[in-house]
């Protein structure tokens, strides 16, 4: 018989505001096992914990049930309950390859774990899994063996139907999906070549394929409504609204009423104005400006989606999901239903608008001095685009007199946060954006680079100091938030930048811990250099991918010490978590009674992290094959590009003129064998020491286009690549 655990649970408390009937908490299940050193059955952590009745005991299995997918414990061959830790297994999302191999991307941040080809047999990409080590592989990458996998996260797969050898398969449009489905049923009638939807009824194991069944004809032949449909399936974005949400939606009347100003500050007559591109359809920011002696006074009013969207409805369990809004050109996949997006949350001009509002006194040198928050409702003035408030800025001509005056206190204020900006040491890469213009069948006309004027700053500007007035404010309340935050190089990343900048003659300040200061120096100092194309870009790759978590890093990139996303709750689902904050303390409230934890963030802030990249994945997909279509007609066409990217296998180029990307592959570099340098990211010649480096200008053709696999190939026409002499190689 097991003894009762007699150590006091830590987490009682929090666990009895959650459960009517409360049990052990994890904490106290893992140091529990942690003592015992041993794997426990179910009766005896029932039996440990003096939990009897049928409703503690069903608590227990639903609680170490999510242990087991959360990679907590682990439930051997016997039925028997170990920590994972204890057994050295590491838990981790399966990221897929288009070469067949896959790598882990552990949750505690080690570095990524190479699985072989057989390993990915087990399993599809996205799947979470515990790996055991089983040591490295032919390059020296750390490598592992699947020993369970928690959680399946592929139940849809959309690709081409086929029938061979009397086989019905689905080879699946997502490149990173290399196993083909079986096809066991179907049940629509589908022609070989067909596009279609599959429903997976069987998971892949080591020794079986993975079985499906079709649903859905998805279409005949590829085009640009259908590329954006395989995108959005083939990334499990959530495009339908469920019978739940709409019912919500339909309750929610379509003007605000008297009783939605109680408690609001009366902004109305003040002369906000949102400023955003032509196409814009939803407006979730609005901004008014005013001097105050030497400073300024800045408002920014964002969209009251909290307001609307209550914790835990079927609306907000639905936005949680999506995570965000995903884009494609044309369209998008919205957070919200339309109602809201383009309707009540949207501050639309001339009408009244609930709004969260943050009011700050900035100084003559950009400094953030004072804030408050509240909130309102506001009577936008006008909608302005970018272009018109440039125009009327650079002209100092308006038919609205009355708003220039205003749009000019925001340009000076503007250029105070600019010199704040440099001060700081916020890092500013150049990069160029693009805009796809469409012809009436929505193929492309052109694709032409996007010019950010004074304007689109003037709004960076206001929403990153709102931004950071929000993150400050909540610190100060000690009220758990989602921090968004951008770390620094870590070790390796930071070894390798070293290595290269010797190679060119430059130094990173800053020792073991280089600072955004000692970044944007750099930067400073390679503007006048032939390679500065090169550094920038081996500098911008040195850095992690910016993330949501309620661990407060502070952002390098823009070199703030907190910060968090506030300004658009429409399109975001952490900015509406950060708003549901600020209503907590607005209203008064205990921090003990805040809707969230650390715990619950970091789960939140994990999952908005994933929807975010998947959805720039699908749209990438899809401008991908729209750029694939409108090369299709260019066959032997001749381009400048230059070298965006190297790898093993040849150089990625990008054409200067048409801002569309390419392989020359490594094949096509004739004349001698090439050897990849990965540290000074260049093929180097074993016979010529001739060198292809990334920035380094070719003259190209084009000569194929793959539009299933969205892949376009050019061949060298004027090959001037640079030399150097053997004792630099050296």
């Amino acid at each position: 018989m097991v003894k009762p655990y007699r150590k006091k649970d830590p987490y009682a408390s929090r666990e009895a505001k959650k459960y009517t009937n409360p049990i052990a908490s994890r904490e106290h299940i893992m140091s529990y096992l942690t003592k015992e050193g041993v794997a426990l059955s179910f009766n005896s952590l029932a039996n440990a914990f003096k939990l009897s009745d049928e409703e503690q005991l069903t608590a227990l299995k639903r609680r170490l049930r999510a242990m087991e997918r959360d990679g907590q414990v682990m439930r051997n061959r016997r039925g028997k309950y170990a920590l994972v830790d204890d057994l050295d297994l590491i838990r981790g999302r399966v990221k897929g390859r288009k070469d067949g191999y896959g790598l882990l991307v552990p949750d505690n941040g080690t570095d990524e774990i190479f699985l072989s080809n057989y390993q990915m047999r087990l399993v599809f990409p996205d799947d979470i899994v515990l790996v055991r080590s089983s040591g490295s592989d032919r390059r020296g990458r750390p490598e592992g063996v699947i020993v369970e996998v928690l959680e399946r996260n592929t139940r849809h797969i959309v690709g081409r139907y086929y029938e061979e050898e009397g086989l019905k398969i689905v080879v699946p449009d997502k490149r990173t999906i290399t196993q083909d489905i079986l096809v066991t049923e179907t049940g629509v009638d589908v022609n070989p070549g067909q596009y279609v939807l599959a429903e997976i009824l069987t998971q892949p194991t080591l020794r079986r394929q993975s079985t499906a069944r079709i649903t859905e004809i998805l279409g005949d032949r590829m085009s640009p409504k259908l590329a954006t449909d395989i995108a959005i399936r083939s990334n499990n974005l959530r495009y339908e609204w469920p019978p739940e949400v709409k019912k919500v939606v339909q309750k929610i009347g379509d003007e605000i009423k008297k009783s939605d100003l109680k408690n609001r500050e009366d902004l109305r007559d003040l002369p906000f104005v949102t400023i955003d591109g032509i196409d814009a359809k939803d407006f979730d920011d609005a901004v008014y400006c005013e001097p105050v002696g030497k400073e300024w006074r800045l408002y920014v009013a964002i969209a009251d989606v909290s307001h609307y969207v209550k914790p835990n409805s079927a609306l907000d369990k639905e936005a949680a999901e999506r995570g965000n809004s995903a884009y494609f050109p044309g369209m998008v996949v919205p957070m919200l239903p339309e109602k809201l997006s383009n309707g009540l949350c949207s501050l639309n001009p001339e009408v009244d608008r609930l709004v969260m509002v943050c009011e700050m006194l900035i100084t003559s040198q950009g400094n953030l001095r004072k804030y408050k928050f509240c909130r309102g409702v506001i009577h936008s003035h006008a909608r302005l685009t970018y272009a018109e408030v440039a125009r009327m800025l650079e002209t100092g001509k308006s038919k609205r007199s009355d708003l220039l005056k205003h749009l000019r206190h925001l340009h000076q204020l503007y250029h105070a946060l600019c010199k704040r900006r440099r001060a700081r040491g916020a890092l500013e890469f150049e990069t160029t954006e693009t805009r796809i213009i469409f012809d009436q069948a929505h193929h492309i006309k052109e694709i032409v680079p996007m010019v950010r004027n004074d304007a689109h700053k003037i709004i960076e500007e206001c929403m990153l100091i709102a931004n950071v007035a929000a993150a400050e404010f909540l610190l100060s309340k000690k009220i758990p938030l989602l921090f968004r935050v951008h770390e620094g190089p870590d070790v390796d990343r930071l070894a390798k930048l070293r290595d290269f900048l010797r190679s060119v003659g430059l130094r990173l300040t800053g020792g073991t811990q280089p600072s955004p200061q000692d970044y944007a120096k750099l930067l400073d100092r390679i503007q006048n250099r032939p390679d500065t194309q090169l550094i920038q870009t081996v500098l911008l790759r040195s850095l992690a991918q910016a993330v949501y978590t309620p661990s407060n890093v502070g952002h390098f990139g823009l070199a703030y010490h907190a910060y968090c996303h506030f300004t658009s709750p429409i399109r975001r689902y952490p900015d509406l978590i950060t708003h549901r904050a600020l209503g907590h303390v607005i209203d008064g409230k205990a921090k003990s009674s805040y809707l969230y934890d650390d715990e619950q963030l970091a789960v939140l802030g994990k999952h908005c992290s994933g929807t975010e990249r998947n959805a720039d994945i699908a749209s990438r997909d899809v401008v991908d094959w729209l750029k694939c279509h409108y090369m299709q007609d260019k066959l032997g066409q001749e381009f400048d590009s230059i070298i965006s990217d190297i790898t093993s296998f040849g150089v990625f180029v990008s054409l200067t003129d048409v801002y569309v990307e390419g392989l020359v592959h490594i094949t096509a570099l004739t004349n001698d064998y090439y050897q990849y340098d990965a540290t000074q990211h260049r093929l180097i010649g074993k016979r010529t020491n001739t060198t292809y480096q990334l920035g380094d200008p070719l003259r190209v053709q084009l000569a194929r286009v793959d539009l299933d696999n969205r892949k376009i190939d050019f061949v060298l026409v004027d090959d001037k690549p640079k030399k150097r002499s053997k004792k630099r190689r050296k």
